[in-house]
């Protein structure tokens, strides 16, 4: 029996190492193919598919400013299937649930590490003499370089017990250092999974007391504006997430304290959760089931293009 005919498919194009294909899903999450635009030829999934993959190339290129100066699709032979060399992908969801068409270019952040941003402004800081960054870090001098740093080792321990999540359990997707806007403000780390979708923000505090009560969190007695900005990136990307998806996103805001010496809990926050990092992972699984898998899958894949995140 030949495939069931699918009506809607989402053209996501790829350009990475030399490479430029336009992969097409269709709305149950079957895979049709790839075109490569550099060479103008099809690479649909079973022959069954080809007609689709065709109308699916043409409807890009017809609506698509970077495919309307591309050959028409059918231009060149057919070859036989491969599949090898193509990104990560993850099926979409539901055809209630597919977005439009999407035809823009965009990063794939499913490959950033976790502190990769944070990571690489302490390098940019870093003092041009080796001998002035020694003495920066034996004496723990508080220069920019070293907070970037002391960030990022706190994110790289969050990623870390994050991924075992995944490792543990596909139903997770994790995606780490996601660049929001044009004003260098980034996400550390974005949880989608059956819980729902999480924003973590890693707060590294070795040795130090944090205190929490309500919408007050102090560290070592200070007070911080932490749990206000966890609610202001949770509430920015649900608004980012529910336009590139089409429908509301809730996304709910956590503050990872890292290698803290004691975190009190007096009373969560009305809205963001204060969790440390070692119960992090237990914490998103004892949460109650707010989304199918489906939802999920289709989330991330809207999650990991760069283009949801800078509108």
């Amino acid at each position: 029996m030949g495939d069931p005919v699918v009506s809607h498919t989402v053209a996501t194009r790829w350009k990475r190492y030399g490479k430029d294909r336009l992969y097409v899903t269709a709305s149950d999450g079957v895979q049709v193919g790839w075109w490569d635009l550099a060479t103008d030829e099809p690479h649909p999934e079973t022959p069954q598919v080809a007609g689709l993959l065709h109308e699916a190339v043409a409807v890009w290129r017809s609506t698509s400013p970077a495919g309307a100066s591309r050959l028409a699709p059918g231009s060149r032979g057919e070859r036989p299937t491969t599949k090898g060399d193509r990104p990560t992908a993850r099926p979409s969801a539901a055809p209630e649930q597919q977005p439009q068409q999407i035809d823009a270019e965009w990063d794939d952040l499913a490959q950033h590490r976790p502190g990769c941003l944070v990571r690489a402004q302490a390098e940019s800081l870093r003092p041009a003499s080796p001998v002035r960054a020694f003495l920066a870090r034996a004496f723990q001098v508080d220069t920019g370089e070293r907070s970037w740093r002391v960030g990022a080792d706190g994110e790289e321990k969050v990623g870390a017990r994050l991924e075992r999540l995944v490792s543990k359990d596909s139903r997770w997707h994790v995606l780490h250092s996601i660049p929001v806007g044009s004003r260098g403000s980034d996400i550390d780390h974005l949880v989608i999974g059956p819980a729902g979708v999480f924003t973590l923000n890693a707060k590294h505090h070795p040795g130090k007391t944090v205190w929490v009560r309500g919408d007050t969190l102090r560290v070592d007695g200070h007070r911080t504006s932490y749990i206000r900005n966890s609610r202001f990136e949770a509430e920015r990307a649900a608004r980012l997430l529910s336009a590139a998806a089409g429908a509301a996103v809730p996304v709910t805001g956590l503050i990872v304290p890292v290698r803290a010496k004691d975190v009190v809990v007096k009373r969560q926050p009305e809205d963001v959760f204060v969790v440390p990092r070692m119960h992090v992972v237990r914490w998103l699984q004892s949460r109650p089931a707010a989304m199918d898998d489906s939802t999920a899958r289709l989330l991330f894949d809207i999650a990991r293009r760069s283009t949801t995140w800078t509108q």
